[in-house]
Formats: structure tokens, C-alpha cells, sequence
């Protein structure tokens, strides 16, 4: 999944190029190339599929050359992730009804990826033997109240619970609740289920939006598909998978797991992530000079002459004719300073 626009990481990331296509960690490939080769082994190259905004198919090609057009799904406009993975389901079972679906989000961290190839394969294996809706929860490791989280209940097999519920982002007396119950996870938002059993569920659960798809039964693999599309995505009900059908249907799992997992949603999640020096400072940017500084993150092009004194808790960054400075615990105002500017 790779439609998102990215508009926590402004002034870097923009509608024009969101986040999934930057390297905002500063490694040398964007955060969807770490994702493609993160499957690498799992999920051949000819089996993989995109789905992201029209606007972005030549960044596609750039960045994932070995990525044919069939592969790239192209939505004329957002609709959240229920159509998103309606689209890609569909068009999958038409080329092989018995194949089983990985579904990532294309801008997220994980530094474990020896335990998420692991995990991943224990995960298609539960699948192709049942008929279930698998998701990955991640082991909580603080209170965290940026995420949703995952019920887990009872243990039915080696590595995989039945989930009790999906819990909505917490505030922070409920996050500490959870962190002690020890049974709430993480909701990573990645997915794994046969082709069968996702179609079984959205004609259960959302049948408006399945129907959309199967309309279109002659088009896909060939020139007529994304007219199809153009045509009839926007007619899909704008609703997340979550909502649509992982907390209504009753065959849904977890798998707890722990692989170095983030969904880099914020500056300040980055900051957490990327490496720092002994002054907690996480510099890109091969000119920038700091003094007496503390805990920032600062992302600049390279040669960018930039030199800063006395600073602490900050966000620095330039990006797109923009130089912004930002304290990190008012973050949550840059959609606000975008609109401004």
C-alpha cells in the first residue's frame, strides 16, 4: 500500500512526494525500496503489487524498475484501505485464486527483517491451511498512545491468538493499563490471508465494495483496466479495513511478534529511530555543524551549510523551498504551519 501523501513529515515529504518515496532514514534507498526488498525471498518480484495514486507511476518506475505497469494499481483517488486491498484482492484471485496476500504498508520501519521474513512465513503457512484473517500485532515495549491497538484472546495455535477486539488509540492511563494486562498489541496494519478468505469477507462485510470490483471481471491484465477503474473507484465507501470488516468479522488472529517495527508517523518517531550522537542529536546532512545542541532531529541536503547553537528538542529541516525549525513536542502543529505557508 503506497497511496498515502505523507503530510506529518512536511516540509520533506509533499501530496507531490510523500514520505514512502523518500529516504528519510538517510540509508540511500526510500522507504518503499526497504519494503520491496524487505519481501525478498518471501514474496517473488513478479508477485508483487502496488497499489498507490495515479499521480505517482513515474516515481514507481524510477524508484522499482524490475516492477512491470500490470503490477502498479493506481486508484484516480483516495479511498482508504478496504477498497485499496478490494482492488489488489481481486485482481490477484482473477490471476490465481489459491494464492495467499501479504499486505504491508509501503513508509513503515522495521529493523528486524531476519524475524519479520520468519514471522511472515509462520503467518502464510496458518493461512493456506485456514480460513482466517491474520494481523501482525507488535509486543508494546511503552504506553504508547499513537497507535490503536489489539486484543489478543485466547491461544489457539503455537504462535497465533484469537483477537478479542480492536481498540482505538488510548490515552495514556489506558496505554499503562495495557502495557500491564499483557495481552494488547501493537496494530502494525499488516495483513495476511488467502485470496479466498479476504474476498469471503468483503462479500460478508462489504459487499458495495467487492461488487464494484467484480464488475470490472473482464478488464483486468488488459489495456481496458484502468478506465475500469478511473470510472468506478471513487463509487467505493471511503473506509479502512479495520473498520470495515477486521471488527466485524469473527475468524480474525493476531500474531504477536517483534521485529523492530514503526510506522515513522511522526518527526518524532524518526528521531527515536534514526542514529544519534552522544548528545542525542540525529543529523542528515554532511554540513551541518552543531554546538551545544540536544536531542534534535535535523534533515538537510547534503552541502547545505547549516550551523546551530544552543538548540534542544527540535525539529530542523529543509525540504521543497522550505527551512523549517519546530519544537518536537509541538509537532502536531505542522499541518497547520503547511496551510500557513
Amino acid at each position: 500500500m503506497a497511496g498515502g501523501i505523507g503530510s506529518r513529515f512536511w516540509p520533506m515529504s509533499t501530496p507531490e512526494t510523500p514520505k514512502q518515496f523518500l529516504d528519510i532514514l538517510g540509508t540511500g534507498q526510500t522507504m518503499i525500496q526497504q519494503t520491496i526488498k524487505r519481501l525478498d525471498g518471501i514474496v517473488p518480484i513478479e508477485n508483487v503489487y502496488i497499489v498507490t495514486g495515479k499521480r505517482y507511476r513515474d516515481i514507481i518506475r524510477e524508484q522499482l524498475p524490475d516492477i512491470k505497469d500490470e503490477q502498479v494499481l493506481m486508484e484516480p483517488c483516495m479511498r482508504n484501505t478496504a477498497p485499496c486491498i478490494a482492488y489488489a484482492s481481486y485482481k490477484i484471485y482473477k490471476k490465481n485464486p489459491d494464492a495467499n496476500i501479504v499486505v504491508a504498508p509501503s513508509d513503515h520501519l522495521i529493523t528486524n527483517e531476519s524475524e519479520f521474513r520468519r514471522v511472515v512465513e509462520s503467518g502464510l503457512k496458518f493461512t493456506s491451511a485456514k480460513d482466517v484473517l491474520l494481523t501482525l500485532g507488535i509486543h508494546p515495549h511503552r504506553p504508547e498512545t499513537g497507535y490503536g491497538y489489539i486484543q489478543a484472546g485466547e491461544q489457539t495455535a503455537d504462535e497465533f491468538n484469537k483477537v478479542e477486539a480492536f481498540k482505538e488509540k488510548p490515552d495514556l492511563k489506558t496505554a499503562e493499563s495495557y502495557l500491564k494486562e499483557g495481552n494488547y498489541f501493537w496494530n502494525a496494519g499488516i495483513f495476511i490471508w488467502s485470496a479466498k478468505s479476504i474476498l469471503k469477507a468483503f462479500e460478508a462485510y462489504l459487499p458495495d465494495v467487492l461488487n464494484i470490483f467484480k464488475a470490472g471481471d473482464e478488464e483486468y491484465y488488459t489495456e481496458r483496466e484502468q478506465a475500469f477503474i478511473d470510472d468506478n473507484f471513487a463509487n467505493c465507501e471511503n473506509i479502512s479495513i479495520d473498520y470495515g470488516i477486521m471488527e466485524h468479522a469473527n475468524n480474525i488472529f493476531v500474531m504477536p511478534a517483534d521485529f523492530g517495527w514503526s510506522d515513522l508517523g511522526t518527526w518524532g518517531s524518526l528521531w527515536e529511530k534514526r542514529i544519534k550522537d552522544e548528545q542525542g542529536n540525529s543529523i542528515v546532512g554532511d554540513a551541518v555543524k552543531a554546538y551545544d545542541c540536544e536531542n534534535n532531529i535535523v534533515t538537510v541536503p547534503d552541502g547545505r551549510k547549516v550551523v546551530l547553537q544552543g538548540l534542544k528538542d527540535c525539529i530542523v529541516t529543509e525540504a521543497n523551498g522550505v527551512f523549517m525549525i519546530c519544537q518536537k513536542t509541538e509537532e502536531q502543529r505542522i499541518k497547520e504551519f503547511q496551510k500557513d505557508s
